[in-house]
């Protein structure tokens, strides 16, 4: 089953009077249970790309199906619902709240729900076991290692079991030790739990965790690497 279908996408930005074109013409198939690693040069468009996916920036030009839906189709308030109900996002620079203590980030994306307090703690008890954190609940992000916050921020991701994880260089802030935690933790979500897993990496070393690698060179997806 293809749970990403982009066909034919191109993402040109306008900078005063310079035009900078992400990529142009790219075709691009993910399929259920993958964990795939988008590689490819800096300014390749490699996030750019994964942003469209989450419904977060839109192509110039092209067609994107995603879960079987045509997310151009959709207004923002019904983009942002769908968003919610089934994408994982982990960022590079882990966006905990600093103000909040890893409860209470992972927690964010279940207040959009209707599940009850209780329901809440449960699933992000269960999330906070799941990457290894359970004893750290109340510490603040400042009180984490900058692994300890991509796990919560992993964790944040996950809590609402979304359909598709999207990471983006989500080892790029980290030391190796951290690092692989990190990756080790994606492989085991993708291995024990079937998710399907969108990364985009630059290192390597990142990409052979994946099951599948894809480049992405002068706007075009070249033959897909299996792990």
């Amino acid at each position: 089953m293809i749970l990403v279908e982009a066909r034919n996408l191109t993402k040109i930005y306008h900078r005063d009077t310079t035009e900078v074109v992400a990529f142009r013409d790219a075709t691009l198939d993910i399929y259920a249970g993958e964990f795939a690693a988008l590689m490819g040069p800096s300014g390749s468009g490699k996030s750019t790309l994964l942003n469209i996916i989450a419904g977060i920036d839109r192509p110039t030009n092209g067609e994107i199906r995603v879960l079987g839906i045509n997310i151009l189709d959709l207004r923002e308030d019904e983009l942002a619902a769908w968003r919610s109900a089934h994408i994982g996002y982990v960022f590079q620079t882990f966006n905990l709240i600093p103000v909040l203590n890893a409860y209470e980030n992972v927690e964010l994306p279940l207040l959009l729900t209707r599940l009850s307090a209780r329901e809440r703690r449960r699933h992000v008890e269960t999330v906070m076991r799941l990457v290894g954190l359970s004893d750290r609940l109340d510490h603040y992000p400042r009180q984490l290692s900058g692994g300890q916050e991509q796990r919560v921020a992993i964790a944040r991701a996950i809590v609402t079991d979304p359909d598709l994880i999207l990471a983006d260089e989500p080892t790029g802030d980290l030391d190796a030790k951290s690092a692989t935690e990190v990756l080790e933790l994606l492989e085991r979500l993708h291995r024990d739990f079937g998710k399907t897993i969108i990364m985009v990496t630059h290192d390597p070393h990142a990409a052979e965790h994946a099951s599948v690698t894809y480049h992405l060179e002068k706007g075009q997806f070249l033959e897909a690497v299996k792990g």
